[in-house]
């Protein structure tokens, strides 16, 4: 059988995850192997027809398509989206529509769930059909018990396709409306704050309504808005994975992204980012700046900030995009996550007053300094940063590492000795039966009396400071 390998990593036969992949290669000499490094080589694609043909005729003649990349802000790289981008804009999904596919990939286990989901809607989009996924960490190669996993994912690949057997499928096609957004300006204002706001998308397209949507967002203010559109400024090229921002968060490519980012984005209190679903993502342009942004590291660069999102398309059909645009925003900013502002609605007075009221309270928030607690997605993921770069990954990304140590990030339970005191008496007591009785029976209302007392006494002393004020 002939298997084609997509490459998704912008560094090529350098990547961690083809390594694996030529492991397993290995077991099953008896196929014929094709690796294509299509994100390495994503600008000749876009410009050279020739060359995607060349790409498109060898997935035609495969067996099986396997996607392999490593985890790029809680996606694929930029450059593999865009790849998948272009299958739809050459009209070449005939191309993949029943073969049979799967997903490899390695990370270090941060949201790899999510890049897994979207890869697997893209291509029961396109039509294949999906056997597994397998996500590994960066340096489960040395671990016998993980190659061996490896090579029963391959097998069960392998034999899925020469069996011809049946596959599911988890998501639905996704269903786009028709709705023309009429806006009218609003009643009344909001007043000029001091606070700054800007508006980042990726097309301010007159005509469409999400240029509509960012214009009526920005009557909603009687001051001017900035719109920062991506395709201003000059970027290079996305993410190359090679690190070298690990030290001192300074990027390998010499264009303007920096400076906007740094001096324009990061100066904002609050920020908008608006964008238009693009198959089960917004755009790779979209991905592109996400990337770029992380010559910052796993270093929050947009702490404190009101971040919201203006979407135009399907996403309530798109979960797991949801979940990104949250994540991005909680986990991976410590910024608060006001929430997002949808045309689905079809609906233009009801949409009209939707912005309205997301204009007003991402103001409200920010004049008061509110950032949600964290919930699942922020707690989970600081945890997997906060041991990883203590660990495993300081040596190279050291900027990240003085930053955790600076900010009180490194905060592991182990140095809780308050709790570690109790804990040891607690179970020294709890092995006397009468005293274990006794613990346990109480544990009902013991708890819950000392909160009300807490809280009652409080709000005693927080109501007179706010009648006061």
């Amino acid at each position: 059988m002939k298997i084609v390998v997509l490459n998704g990593s912008p560094k090529g036969k350098m990547s961690f995850t083809i390594q694996y992949v030529e492991y397993v290669k290995q077991f099953h000499p008896e196929h014929d192997w094709v690796i294509l490094d299509v994100a390495k080589k994503i600008k000749k694609l876009e410009r050279k027809d020739a060359e995607f043909q060349a790409v498109m005729e060898e997935i035609k003649s495969a067996d099986g398509v396997l996607w392999s990349f490593g985890l790029y802000i809680l996606c694929v790289p930029s450059q593999y989206m865009r790849f998948i981008e272009l299958i739809s804009l050459k009209n070449k999904k005939d191309v993949f529509d029943g073969k049979y596919t799967g997903i490899i990939s390695s990370s270090i286990h941060y949201y790899d769930h999510t890049a897994h989901q979207y890869l697997r809607a893209e291509c029961e989009d396109l039509g294949m059909q999906f056997i597994d996924g397998l996500s590994v960490y960066l340096n489960d190669y040395r671990i016998k018990g993980i190659r061996e996993l490896l090579r029963i994912f391959m097998e069960n690949f392998l034999l899925s396709i020469k069996n011809k057997e049946a596959t599911t499928r988890l998501y639905s096609p996704l269903h786009y409306f028709d709705f023309d957004y009429q806006p009218s300006s609003p009643d009344q204002q909001i007043e000029k704050t001091d606070k700054k706001i800007i508006i980042l998308t990726d097309g301010n397209n007159p005509g469409n309504n999400l240029s509509k949507m960012i214009n009526r967002f920005k009557q909603s203010y009687s001051n001017d808005i900035e719109v920062i559109d991506l395709n201003d400024i000059e970027i290079k090229g996305g993410c190359l994975g090679c690190m070298r921002c690990g030290y001192d968060y300074n990027c390998f490519y010499d264009d303007e992204f920096k400076d906007v980012y740094n001096n324009r984005i990061r100066t904002a209190d609050i920020i908008l980012f608006a964008g238009t679903i693009k198959g089960r993502y917004l755009s790779a342009k979209w991905k592109q700046f996400y990337d770029r942004a992380f010559f910052w590291n796993h270093t929050p660069s947009l702490v404190g900030k009101q971040i919201g999102y203006l979407i135009s398309g399907p996403i309530s059909q798109n979960h797991n995009l949801i979940e990104i645009l949250e994540a991005y925003a909680t986990t991976r900013q410590d910024a608060n996550f006001v929430g997002i502002l949808t045309d689905e609605i079809a609906d233009s007075i009801s949409l009209d007053k939707q912005i309205q009221s997301f204009a007003r309270q991402l103001l409200y928030f920010s004049e008061r300094d509110y950032i949600r607690p964290q919930n699942f997605l922020g707690v989970g993921g600081h945890k997997v940063f906060r041991d990883e770069i203590w660990g495993p990954i300081r040596m190279i990304w050291q900027a990240d590492h003085r930053y955790f140590r600076k900010h009180g990030k490194y905060d592991f339970p182990q140095k809780r000795y308050f709790i570690r005191f109790g804990n040891f008496f607690m179970l020294l007591l709890c092995k006397i039966p009468k005293f274990r009785r006794k613990f346990y029976n109480n544990l009902k209302s013991m708890p819950t009396n000392r909160m009300r007392s807490t809280l009652d006494n409080a709000a005693k002393k927080e109501l007179k400071v706010v009648k006061a004020s």
